[in-house]
C-alpha cells in the first residue's frame, strides 16, 4: 500500500470531531448541572414547571421507543397515519434526529452488535463511546455514504420522510415554542425555558443514550449471550420498557420488550391497548416455545462452561445435554398439543363427539405435566453449574 493511501486513511480511522454535537451537548449539560440548580435555589420551582417537563419527556420518549424504535427501526406492529403523525412530533420534541436516520443507525447496530468498526454505538469500545462518544466523533465516514439504504420500507412513508425533510425546522420549533408558550402562559417564562426545555431534553437524552451503554454492561442474559444486551429492570422503568435489552437483541421483531405481564414497559401496553381501537395491527409476538427454548438453550451454554472445569465433566455434560434434550422435546409436545387444543376450540366442535374432546383436553393436560416436571428436573441439575 503507497505512503499516500496510508495518510488518506489515517483521518477516517481517527475519526473526526462533530463540534456542532460537541457544542450542544457540553452546553446543554452545563446548565442543566449548574443554572437549573441555581435557579431552584435562588427562586424555587413551581409545580407546575415540573409537572410539564415530566410530561413532555413521557411523550417524546414514548415517541422514541414506541415510534422510533419498535415501529420504524423494526416493523414490530403497523399504526395508522394519526398515530404516526404523533410519534413523528414525539421524535422531534425528543431531539434524536429524524426518524429515518435514527432507524437506520439502529438497524446497522442490530446486524452488527458489538463489532468495533461496523457497530455505530458498539459497547465493545467501552461505556463513553456506546453512551454519547459516537454521536461526538464520527470514526467512519463511509457509514453514511449509504445511509438511507437500508430503510426502503420507510422512505415510502409520506409520514416519515416529511419529518425528515422538515426535521430541524420542526425540531427546533417544538424545543423552543413550546417551553416557551408554556413560560408565557404561567408567568414562568425562563422557568420553563430551563426545566421544561433544557433540562427535560438532556434527562431525555441520557435517559436514552443508557440503553446503548449501560445496557451492555448491567444486567442479566437470559435469553442469549451471543452479545452484550442485558436485562436490567431499573432501566427498563427509566426508558420506558427499553431496558429488556437481552431478550429485544435475541427478538427484535417482538413488539414487546418486557414479555411478562408485569414487565414494566408502558410502550407494550400502549401498543396492545391501542390495537383494541384498530390504532395499531399485526402486532409481531415471539411464541413461547422460541422463548422457552432460547431460556434453556442459554442457561445450558452457562452450565456447559462451568461444568467443563470440573474433574468429572464429561459425565456432568452427557446429564445436562440428557436433560436439555428431555426438555425441548417435551415442549414441542405441549405446545403442539396446546396449538391443536386452541384450534378445536375456535371450530367449535360441537358436532364432535364428547369422547374426541375429552381425548384433546386429556392430550393437553398430560403433556402440560410432563412439562412442569421436565422444567424442574432441568433447572435443579442446570442451576447446580450455571
Amino acid at each position: 500500500m503507497s505512503e499516500a493511501r496510508v495518510h488518506e486513511q489515517e483521518p477516517q480511522k481517527k475519526g473526526r470531531y462533530i463540534w456542532t454535537n460537541i457544542l450542544f451537548f457540553g452546553i446543554s449539560f452545563l446548565i442543566a448541572a449548574t443554572v437549573v440548580p441555581w435557579y431552584g435555589f435562588e427562586y424555587g420551582f413551581h409545580w407546575s414547571t415540573w409537572l410539564w417537563a415530566a410530561g413532555l419527556w413521557l411523550f417524546s420518549s414514548t415517541s422514541i421507543s414506541m415510534g422510533y424504535h419498535r415501529l420504524w427501526s423494526h416493523r414490530a406492529f403497523e399504526a395508522n397515519g394519526f398515530l404516526r403523525g404523533i410519534l413523528a412530533f414525539g421524535g422531534c420534541l425528543a431531539l434524536q434526529n429524524s426518524a429515518l436516520h435514527w432507524s437506520s443507525d439502529h438497524r446497522i447496530h442490530h446486524k452488527h452488535v458489538d463489532h468495533d468498526e461496523k457497530d455505530p454505538y458498539s459497547a465493545s469500545l467501552g461505556f463513553w463511546h456506546s453512551h454519547i462518544g459516537w454521536i461526538l466523533k464520527r470514526r467512519n465516514e463511509t457509514r453514511y455514504d449509504e445511509q438511507y439504504a437500508r430503510c426502503p420500507d420507510l422512505k415510502r412513508d409520506p409520514i416519515v420522510m416529511f419529518q425528515h425533510k422538515y426535521y430541524w425546522l420542526l425540531s427546533v420549533g417544538a424545543n423552543v415554542l413550546i417551553p416557551a408558550i408554556l413560560g408565557l402562559a404561567y408567568g414562568l417564562f425562563w422557568e420553563m425555558m430551563l426545566v421544561a426545555g433544557v433540562f427535560r431534553l438532556v434527562w431525555s437524552h441520557h435517559l436514552t443514550f443508557f440503553i446503548n451503554s449501560l445496557a451492555h454492561i448491567w444486567g442479566s442474559r437470559p435469553y442469549t449471550e451471543e452479545n452484550s444486551a442485558r436485562d436490567n429492570f431499573i432501566l427498563a422503568v427509566l426508558t420506558g420498557g427499553e431496558g429488556y435489552h437481552n431478550y429485544h437483541h435475541k427478538f427484535q421483531s417482538d413488539y414487546r420488550n418486557g414479555i411478562s405481564w408485569w414487565h414494566f414497559d408502558p410502550s407494550k401496553w400502549w401498543i396492545k391497548a391501542l390495537s383494541w381501537v384498530g390504532v395499531t395491527k399485526n402486532l409481531k409476538v415471539v411464541s413461547n416455545e422460541k422463548i422457552e427454548k432460547a431460556r434453556a438453550e442459554t442457561l445450558l451454554l452457562k452450565a456447559k462452561q462451568k461444568a467443563a472445569l470440573m474433574p468429572n465433566a464429561e459425565e456432568i455434560m452427557q446429564k445436562l445435554h440428557h436433560e436439555y434434550d428431555q426438555l425441548v422435546t417435551h415442549l414441542s409436545e405441549f405446545y403442539e398439543a396446546k396449538k391443536v387444543w386452541l384450534e378445536s376450540k375456535k371450530a367449535d366442535l360441537a358436532h364432535e363427539i364428547a369422547e374426541e374432546k375429552a381425548h384433546l383436553i386429556e392430550n393437553y393436560e398430560q403433556f402440560k405435566l410432563k412439562l412442569e416436571e421436565q422444567r424442574l428436573n432441568w433447572m435443579k441439575l442446570a442451576k447446580q453449574y450455571a
